[in-house]
């Protein structure tokens, strides 16, 4: 199996790049986030990846880090999660922001990435349940994690963005009620 590729980058089209490896053009489908942090045509790029051969198709995966390559062998893992599912979810979210996810079973945030439906997103929650997430009590949040999203919640539905949300809440005392968790955030907002 091909792990890791190290060469010159011949072509970005996303999602698909060519890369030159001793004298073979490798075509590696990659996540946005991926390809965002790419260097520059004709330059060297190494990227870790993952190898799936099917009855019609040999297919390399490219990812900037062995993380986020683990993260994509974890979903692909998931029934009714094929690989160009995994890649539009890494590519639509941060793997902090699928892990805050899955540690508070925030299906809404999943069904935000396109080709994401609600079965899908419960599924990959249950599924993930352990895998993935944290305890969130040792980043410094540790209200109670049904607080915790409801504050969320509630700043999204105020029209802040998750990463706005989130950091808003980040050094939120640990028992901070909802009403009290809000009126934190909007004060730690309005600074920022």
């Amino acid at each position: 199996m091909i792990g890791r590729l190290s060469g010159i980058l011949l072509e970005k089209n996303p999602p698909q790049l060519l890369v030159e490896c001793a004298g073979v053009g490798y075509e590696v489908d990659v996540s946005m986030s991926t390809y965002y942090n790419l260097p520059g045509l004709g330059e060297k790029v190494v990227l870790f990846t993952h190898q799936a051969i099917r009855e019609d198709a040999h297919l390399l995966f490219g990812f900037g880090n062995s993380e986020e390559r683990a993260v994509f062998r974890l979903l692909i893992k998931i029934t009714g999660v094929g690989a160009r599912t995994a890649l539009s979810i890494l590519s639509g979210m941060t793997i902090g922001d699928l892990a805050q996810a899955v540690t508070l079973q925030e299906s809404g945030r999943l069904m935000k990435v396109p080709g994401i439906g609600k079965k899908t997103a419960e599924r990959l929650l249950l599924e993930l349940k352990g895998k993935l997430g944290a305890d969130l009590g040792a980043g410094g949040v540790a209200a109670a994690p049904d607080a915790k999203s409801d504050i969320l919640n509630a700043l999204i539905a105020l029209g802040y963005s998750d990463k706005e949300a989130l950091m808003a809440i980040k050094n939120m005392p640990a028992a901070s009620t909802v009403s009290d968790g809000i009126k934190y955030a909007l004060k730690a907002l309005s600074k920022g």
